[in-house]
């Protein structure tokens, strides 16, 4: 289960990725926009503040997720689906699809059928995460791995499933998509309070560490919690009061065929 109000500690830093993919999206009057992982809705409002004359969806698979959404003073429609079985309406000019697909180990088809079925002109926009070598997930994977978890954890921690920018150009412009690739490495400067757990622990609790807690008990949590916070700490040690936590991200838009000879 998602918790939106985990989800949404550090939001500023989660929702920069968003800002910098929305920048190099040259549509002007989309006539509907569909934003698929929406998640608590607060980004995909922009969508709306943005194009205030088109149709504007945000879609997220978790109920609870689509339930916080729903309480914002916006006009977008948001609803539950499933971005695996979703298929784009003719008239979709927009698809934005932020930190969703590392989700899908499949996603690469997904890409490809998208590309062949939305309209001549369209634009798929897509960051994902590329922090599958960072030491944050490489410790995530050693205390998954002890004996005491690996039965339980071992299936749930796959490897994420991404790709790197050239390998997203190559696999859009083979469909005939004019597209712009991108790869960004943050580094945020997350606070470190004394009397708080570590903050990249307490990020990866929105995201990461999701699949670990719905898995455990609580016994279980508290001991994989404790495992790992002492491996972030070595990794991301406190200095002045902050740690210093780089994250790669991976980005691209990709106009599909009519466009195809217009550059980006």
């Amino acid at each position: 289960m998602w918790d939106p109000m985990t989800y949404l500690r550090y939001g500023d830093e989660r929702a920069r990725p968003f800002h910098d993919l929305l920048a190099r999206v040259p549509t002007i009057r989309p006539r509907a926009v569909v934003d698929l992982g929406c998640g608590p809705g607060t980004l995909t409002t922009v969508l709306a503040d943005r194009w205030p004359g088109s149709r504007v969806t945000g879609l997220d698979t978790a109920p609870e997720m689509i339930a916080q959404a729903t309480m914002l003073d916006s006009p977008v429609e948001f609803a539950v689906a499933d971005v695996r079985h979703w298929r784009p309406g003719r008239d979709l000019d927009v698809v934005i699809c932020n930190a969703v697909l590392q989700w899908v180990p499949d996603h690469r088809a997904l890409l490809t059928r998208w590309a062949r079925e939305l309209p001549a002109g369209a634009v798929i926009a897509v960051q994902v995460p590329g922090n599958v070598d960072a030491p944050s997930h490489q410790a995530l994977r050693t205390v998954a791995a002890r004996p005491a978890w690996r039965s339980v954890l071992g299936p749930l921690l796959r490897e994420a499933p991404v790709d790197d920018s050239v390998g997203y150009a190559r696999l859009l412009t083979t469909e005939g998509c004019a597209v712009d690739a991108w790869e960004t490495t943050y580094v945020h400067l997350l606070p470190a309070p004394a009397d708080a757990p570590h903050p990249v622990l307490r990020w990866m609790e929105g995201t990461a560490l999701r699949p670990v807690r719905a898995a455990l008990d609580p016994a279980g949590w508290a001991d994989f919690r404790l495992e790992l916070s002492g491996r972030l700490a070595e990794a991301y040690p406190v200095q002045q009061g902050q740690v210093y936590f780089p994250f790669r991200r991976v980005f691209f838009v990709a106009r599909t065929v009519a466009r195809a000879e217009e550059s980006l």
